[in-house]
Formats: structure tokens, sequence, C-alpha cells
């Protein structure tokens, strides 16, 4: 459900002692000299304004602190600000920043920092600047205080200061020309630049004046990008890593057997976005019975088998099971069948096929691509791929570039996939898609109350399984790989486990 319409004094939320905080448990601050992260992607740019969440998480909350935490256990907590309290309409949030950190230029952070952070995010053009798109204004009225003014109630607001949106750096990098390579915040550790390789190996060491040691598990840390799944595995057995995330599941029973333990949740889901739903790249996708083919085309029992080893549950709707829009039904919406698929092309005009343009990349496995096409050629569509290196996947995909791609998603909560995925205004609708439908439930759930909201979700999710704006295959089950020495605690909402949860054991 959407926890959000709680009323303001039950969003007050207390400040954070330095010895207290929600994201650890630990009663010293008893370093271990490194830790060494191996993840799939590297981050295009350490500038906050370009920012993106998910598997790239990792980089900026080692170098960076946000304004809110989401902790493992799936709350918001306070964190640069110490309380944050909503009016009785939900549009105007205040926020009460902490007066004793220093970035690590010895800049001391201030409310008026903080506005200058939101204001650049909102304009700087990132691929994730319209999570504040309902922002008005940004007021600090004294060094303690912001004030976030919404043009309309957003339930997400908080969500996304604990992430992205969120991120604050010093005004020293403001204009900086090496802002994208050398960021300067207030976070647990330092970028160490004369022993990083950019895309590479991103070398860290720990912040010596940080406000909240507790959070600081480790001396150095090294965080190296290592995309394809095989060399992944390998840096297990070899010991060159400490916590790896696993691409996929079909290298699980090896690195069980290495003596690694397997940190999962089932978070993402995979499968086709079908982005350019008014034909504006490609005609026939416009067309409802071809997006409805494409989704009968796929036998996902067989693609979570060969791509999975059984790993997840098979799905047609990017709704998560916990949602207030979930509806076991649509699960099953479209079972694989060929036959049906031929027949809808055809009544759609392309009887003799079509052909489809996607990108491909290394990130999500050659053997997805190459099944995905023959499975789509079977009926009759012909899929054109171009190779893509993983730091541009996502930026082409937003661009956009491409009529469908081929992703793992977050599976948000209900309002935040739905301003992630689904309005006009989405990073991830980036033809911009939308109908009067669309746009009336949306508007109900943002505005109704509890009850309207969920039963609105349930008919916005039935209504675009119906139309065929997505091709979900399966939800799977994120992996990070941990070591003897290292305990991991993963996120229920992101890909990748905050950097305070890595831990070494004993």
């Amino acid at each position: 459900m959407f926890r959000w319409k709680a009323t303001a004094a039950a969003l007050a939320v207390v400040a954070l002692t330095l010895s207290g905080c929600a994201a650890t448990d630990d009663s010293t601050n008893t370093a271990s000299p490194s830790l060494v992260i191996s993840t799939i992607i590297a981050p295009n740019s350490f500038s906050t304004t370009q920012a993106e969440w998910g598997n790239r998480s990792l980089f900026y909350q080692s170098v960076y602190d946000t304004l809110l935490l989401q902790t493992a256990e799936g709350t918001i907590e306070p964190f640069l600000a110490t309380s944050y309290t909503y009016n009785s309409d939900n549009t105007v949030l205040t926020l009460a920043i902490r007066d004793d950190v220093n970035f690590t230029d010895g800049t001391h952070l201030t409310a008026g920092i903080v506005k200058q952070n939101l204001d650049r995010f909102k304009s700087g053009g990132g691929p994730y600047s319209t999570d504040l798109l309902n922002v008005a204004s940004v007021d600090a009225p004294d060094d303690k205080t912001i004030v976030i003014t919404l043009s309309q109630p957003d339930p997400a607001m908080v969500s996304y200061l604990a992430k992205e949106a969120g991120l604050v750096e010093s005004p020293a990098t403001f204009d900086a020309a090496d802002a994208a390579t050398n960021p300067i915040g207030s976070g647990p550790y330092v970028l160490d630049t004369a022993s990083t390789v950019t895309g590479t190996s991103y070398v860290f060491t720990k912040n010596p004046k940080y406000w909240n040691p507790d959070l600081q598990h480790y001396d150095k840390l090294t965080i190296k990008v290592i995309s394809d799944p095989t060399a992944a595995v390998n840096a297990i057995k070899a010991g060159e890593a400490n916590a790896v995330r696993l691409p996929n599941s079909l290298n699980f029973p090896e690195v069980e057997a290495a003596g690694w333990s397997l940190n999962l949740n089932e978070l993402d889901f995979e499968g086709l976005l079908l982005l350019d739903r008014a034909g504006t790249q490609n005609p026939a996708l416009a067309d409802v019975r071809v997006r409805q083919a494409i989704n009968y085309a796929i036998d996902r029992p067989g693609l979570l088998q060969a791509l999975q080893q059984g790993n997840g549950d098979v799905t047609t709707q990017v709704f998560k099971a916990t949602s207030a829009a979930y509806d076991p039904a649509l699960d099953n919406a479209y079972p694989f069948d060929t036959s049906k698929a031929k027949a809808l092309l055809a009544q759609a005009g392309y009887a003799n096929g079509l052909t489809i343009s996607m990108p491909s990349t290394v990130v999500l496995g050659a053997t997805s691509f190459s099944i995905i096409a023959q499975q789509l050629a079977d009926v009759g569509i012909t899929v054109q791929y171009t190779d893509t290196a993983p730091e541009n996947y996502i930026s082409d995909m937003v661009a956009p570039k491409y009529p469908a791609v081929f992703m793992a998603l977050e599976q948000n909560p209900d309002w935040q996939l739905i301003q992630f995925m689904l309005s006009p205004t989405a990073t991830f609708n980036p033809f911009k898609s939308s109908d009067a439908t669309t746009e009336e439930l949306i508007s109900a759930i943002q505005h109704g109350d509890t009850a309207t909201q969920a039963a609105k979700a349930k008919e916005l999710n039935t209504y675009i399984v119906d139309q065929a704006w997505f091709a979900p295959f399966f939800r799977v089950k994120s992996s990070f790989a941990s070591d003897a020495q290292t305990s991991v605690t993963v996120m229920p909402t992101n890909a990748s486990p905050a950097i305070y949860d890595f831990k070494p054991k004993g």
C-alpha cells in the first residue's frame, strides 16, 4: 500500500545519534583493512546531477551522503537531514539539516548548499532529473532548514531523497572541469584518483573526518567493474574480491562450491520494454496486436530455466507481488502460443513478418539475446541487434535510440514504479507514452485516499498488461555473493546493497 498518506506528525522522524544510525548495529567502530567489491557497471560520471542508482549506487554512496537513508529493512530514515515532515496535504516537505557535517575539502554543510544541489539536480538534465519534476521550489530559510514545495503530491519524494536526487556534493565541484572524475562529498570514503582506473577499478580511502564513523567498516575500498558473468565467477574462484554482483543465477552452484554465500533478493523483472508504443521509430509497435504477439511468442518457463536455472517466477506484469497493484492472474496473461502470435501479426498486417532493432550488451549475457531473437524469429519477427558498451546501454535506451530493449528493471513500490516506468515523464518511458486511460488512473492514484490508490493501481496494472506496454519474462533473484570473511545485507528496493551494509565477519 501507499504509506505516504500518513499524517504529518506520523511522518516526523527523530534525529539519529552518531552511534545509533539505522544502517548499522555495530557497538564499536572496528574497521578491517580493505574490502574489494565487484559490480557489473561503472558510473558514467561522479557528478551528482548525472547520478544513477541501481547497480551504480555503490560508487555514489562511497563518496557522498544522501539527505535521507534507505535501509535494508525497507524504511526511509534521517541522514544528512535529521528529520522530515510533510504538511497536511503532502505538498510541503520540511527537512532539518545536520550542523556537524563537512565535505572532504573542508566546506561546512549548510541548507543553502543543499538547496543548490537540489536545484542543480532538477535542472541538470541527468537521467533521473525527473525525480524532482513535482518540485515547484526549494527554499533555505536558515542554515539548518530546507523547505521543498511541491506543485502536486509526490508519494515517492522521500524515496528519491534517499537515492540519486538526495546526493549532496561540495560547491567546489559545481563548475569544476574534473567534476565527472574527482568527486568531493561528505561520504565515508574519498576517491583515490591516482590509483583509480576509470571504467575498470575505483579505489577509495577512509574519510578520516567522517561525521558518522560507525558506518566506516573498512580502511580501504576497491570497486572493480566486471560485466561478464564468466569473469565474475572466475574472480570468485581466484579470490580476487570479497563480494561480487552476479549478473545472473546460472553459476550459483559454482559460487557455493567455492565456499561463498549467496545473498538473494527477488527485486528485478527481466523482459522486453516495448517502448515505442506510438510507432515513432517502428510503426508496427503502434499496433497493440503486434505488442501482444510479442508476448505470446515468449516461452517464459523455458527462458527462466535456460537463463536463470529456474531461479525466479514467470510473470507478465511489472508490478511486484507485494504491491497493491499486483494481480496473480496477470502472471500468466500471455501463455506461450506461437500460433496465436502469428495470427495476431497477420491481423495487424504483418503476415510476412517485421524487423525490430534492439541493443545488446555483455552485462545481460549473450545467451539471453540469442534466445530472445530465436523465439521472436519463430513467429516472424526479426531482431537486429546493435552491440552496446555496458556503460552506454541505459543512456542509449532512454535517449531513445531503440523502439524496444531487453532489460532487467527494479519492481518498485507502486507509485515509484509509475514514476519510473509508466508516467509520460518517467525515465523508462522515453517516448513519453500516454493515453486518456493511463492519465486518469495515474491522477487518481496520486490524489486519492488509500483505498482508491489500491483499486486504481490494480486497474492501471491490468490495463498496461492488456495493452502490452511490456513483455516481462520473469522475476529474478538478484544476488550479491560474499566470501567467508564478509557479511552482506541486501536491499529490498535496490539491485546493490548499501555500501554501509558490507561488513567484516567476526
